[in-house]
């Protein structure tokens, strides 16, 4: 690779951890290529020698936001820390670094088939984490729990960031954790 393609593939890359930062906290709607080129130091008419389109852009940078649910897994050995972790102060008071899921859920919705698409792959991931731990855990339905556990895990999750009331916020994150942890514990 000579340098002048090394140097395009690392500009592409920042350009990919820059916009998978900035959708996590602004959204898809409100992460301008602007903003994104000005932080990566190219122009706006650069930016198409590394992305046929924003649309493409925003595609991959969410599948690069997923990575972060690959650290996330590692910490999480069963479904009650898989819960706990989703559900933690931290993850909520740092989207830039953490979960597209929460972050993007309305604004995927109205977004194009490629971003819509590369959502959903990181949905059916952590759905397909969560359904072998709740194997694991002798769940009877583990498929059904994974996917009660996903949806509230990122309802309570956006729900906590909205919320304008700390006590509420938190109040969200430990009950919403501490209910679906009960919940999801199998009887023996």
């Amino acid at each position: 690779m000579g340098h002048s393609q090394a140097a395009k593939a690392i500009t592409r890359q920042r350009i990919l951890d820059i916009a998978s930062q900035r959708i996590r906290e602004h959204g898809l709607s409100g992460t301008g290529l602007a903003e994104i080129t000005r932080e990566v130091g190219i122009t706006p008419g650069a930016f198409y020698r590394h992305f046929p389109s924003r649309e493409a852009m925003l595609a991959e940078a969410i599948q690069r936001a997923g990575q972060s649910l690959d650290t996330w897994a590692a910490a999480s050995p069963d479904a009650a820390s898989a819960v706990y972790n989703y559900l933690s102060v931290a993850h909520r008071d740092t989207p830039g670094i953490g979960c597209p899921l929460a972050a993007l859920v309305h604004d995927t919705a109205h977004a194009d088939p490629a971003t819509r698409d590369a959502y959903t792959i990181e949905v059916s991931r952590v759905l397909a984490f969560l359904e072998g731990l709740n194997e694991t855990d002798g769940h009877a339905d583990a498929r059904a729990m994974a996917l009660f556990q996903l949806s509230t895990c990122v309802g309570a999750m956006a729900l906590s960031r909205a919320a304008d009331d700390p006590a509420l916020s938190q109040d969200l994150l430990d009950n919403v954790a501490n209910g679906l942890v009960r919940l999801a514990t199998p009887k023996r």
